[in-house]
């Protein structure tokens, strides 16, 4: 690998094409991480997509690991927990032993960085509507946390990159005072633009804020063996506990 990606290069698998988190992944991550993106490109954003996008990732996993990376990072949460956190768990170990190189989830990252910041009661908030939510929250109850609730917000799955940070403020807000009681919030999905709400939310409410971003950066920075905080962008990238 060249010289410019002399801390490591991680393999990503981005679920969709949108702009938006790739680009905010890099700004955050330490000079000296190279970054080489492969795409799904999920269309629907449903249960059933998610559950079909199995053999998709691999093959992805498969182009990362011939092309020598350091780390594969398969993104998009939902298309592991929808197998739930056993059977995620399960899949990535599969992908270690048959492409013989280290693979973390997003999910997983989040459930780490959850863990490292001591939380144990979440409100969840996402961009999905429905059933889907409670797949969500089993998969965290299975990973050992109480969800007191996973709210969603009502938008087009094409159209969350253009929710205003200020609307998901507003509803996150809204969502942690209904539900009284925990000690973290929890955004799922990286296709809305909302790392400059993270420190505002922890300031107002006082809790902790895992966002699928900061808990990318944090986890690769870990794998890497590479310790480098960054500040405005919440507890857990300041901390890096």
């Amino acid at each position: 690998m060249s010289y410019t990606s002399w801390r490591g290069v991680v393999g990503l698998i981005k679920p969709t094409h949108r702009p938006g988190s790739l680009e905010e992944l890099i700004r955050l991550l330490p000079e000296g991480i190279g970054v080489i993106p492969l795409f799904v490109g999920f269309q629907r954003g449903d249960e059933e997509e998610f559950r079909a996008a199995v053999q998709a990732y691999e093959d992805r996993v498969q182009e990362l690991a011939k092309l020598g990376v350091d780390l594969i990072h398969p993104e998009g949460a939902p298309p592991f927990m929808v197998h739930g956190y056993k059977g995620e768990e399960k899949i990535v170990k599969q992908w270690e032993e048959k492409y013989k190189r280290p693979i973390v989830t997003a999910s997983q990252t989040q459930v780490e960085a959850m863990r490292a910041l001591g939380v144990k009661k979440i409100l969840g908030v996402t961009y999905f509507t429905g059933k889907i939510n409670d797949t969500f929250t089993r998969y965290f109850t299975e990973a050992g946390f109480e969800i007191l609730a996973m709210e969603g917000m009502s938008v087009a799955f094409e159209d969350v990159g253009r929710l205003a940070s200020q609307e998901v403020y507003a509803h996150t807000r809204k969502a942690f005072l209904r539900h009284p009681g925990a000690d973290a919030i929890y955004m799922l999905g990286s296709g809305w633009r909302t790392l400059d709400i993270i420190k505002p939310l922890e300031e107002d409410l006082q809790v902790p804020v895992i966002h699928p971003v900061p808990a990318r950066v944090w986890s690769l920075q870990k794998r890497l063996h590479v310790r480098q905080p960054v500040k405005g962008y919440g507890q857990l990238l300041e901390e890096m506990p």
